[in-house]
């Protein structure tokens, strides 16, 4: 709740930016990053030539100076000061309290029951990018010991999304006796409509169920990702679309999620190239089928050149 009103102030300052003529938006990515919050304050302590805010900009911003410079010539008009004044004091309120939420938060994980046995979470390969919206402490290895398993060692959770999981779910799923169920809460299993044995119409259970809507969002960024759900999602989207897409995708990570917490063995992630081969063989054996029951024999093509 506390990140969506702070996105709403971001969108408030890049209203009264834009009024103002000045193209901040355009040359960075985010301005509520190092080089972007540094800007603005310092056109809100009385700073006005473009060349001066451009050197508050951060070694790491792809943008040159001048890049920069060109982007905040502006009209100033006052009302627009105050506009962008009120919406970064607002947005730096939210994140106070979202600071102080996080004391809250890991205090309360302190009260709940070790499940991981005194063990320290094991080692990601690869490390995650640090996000100005994370707590300001290691919830991974809190949520480790709350549910005994690491869910952010299936692809596509991250800690933030593992949080809203386990806030909704919890560590037991014992009341899901199946992983059918299970999808089927998360409102991620189509419903069929059927009339004199047709399925007149498919589609998802309404209601809002933040786990789910946590999961989507998981899955939106599969898209180009380079693992097996990132392949799942891209065959599905070229048959059906990217909205059945990320249910689908959605529904096959909520599966293994099920499994993760109801079993607790180690989570064995499949090689994009055995998923693509695999895939091929099921695709070939199927063809194969299919031109048998029609009276034909389906062979091979040799390479060119043999």
């Amino acid at each position: 709740m506390l990140l969506r009103y702070a996105g709403q102030h971001i969108q408030h300052m890049q209203k009264a930016l834009e009024e103002m003529n000045v193209k901040l938006p355009e040359v960075v990515s985010n301005i509520t990053g190092v080089t972007g919050l540094a800007i603005i304050r310092a056109i809100l302590a009385g700073q006005r030539d473009p060349l001066e805010l451009a050197k508050l900009r951060n070694d790491k911003c792809r943008r040159t100076q001048a890049q920069i410079a060109r982007a905040l010539y502006g009209n100033w008009r006052a009302e627009h000061l105050f506009a962008l004044q009120q919406a970064l004091a607002l947005y730096e309120f939210y994140h106070r309290q979202l600071r102080a939420c996080d004391v809250q938060l890991q205090a309360h994980f302190k009260t709940l029951p070790d499940q991981s046995r005194g063990q320290a979470r094991p080692r990601r390969q690869r490390r995650p990018c640090p996000n100005v919206n994370d707590p300001a402490f290691d919830v991974g290895q809190a949520l480790y010991q709350m549910a005994g398993v690491d869910l952010t060692v299936l692809e596509g959770i991250n800690a933030s999304t593992a949080l809203v999981l386990l806030s909704e779910i919890g560590p037991d799923v014992s009341r899901f006796p199946t992983v059918k169920q299970f999808t089927s809460w998360l409102g991620l299993s189509p419903q069929h409509q059927e009339s004199a044995g047709k399925i007149r119409r498919r589609r998802v259970r309404r209601g809002f169920n933040r786990a789910g809507r946590a999961l989507r969002l998981a899955v939106q960024g599969c898209c180009h990702a380079k693992h097996v759900l990132g392949a799942f999602y891209r065959r599905v989207k070229a048959r059906a679309g990217a909205p059945k897409a990320i249910v689908a995708t959605a529904r096959k990570l909520a599966e293994r999620v099920y499994r993760l917490l109801k079993y607790g063995t180690a989570y064995v992630c499949q090689e994009i190239d055995v998923y693509e081969a695999k895939y091929r063989e099921r695709l070939v054996k199927g063809l194969t089928r299919k031109a048998a029951e029609l009276g034909y024999r389906l062979e091979p093509v040799s390479p060119v050149g043999t």
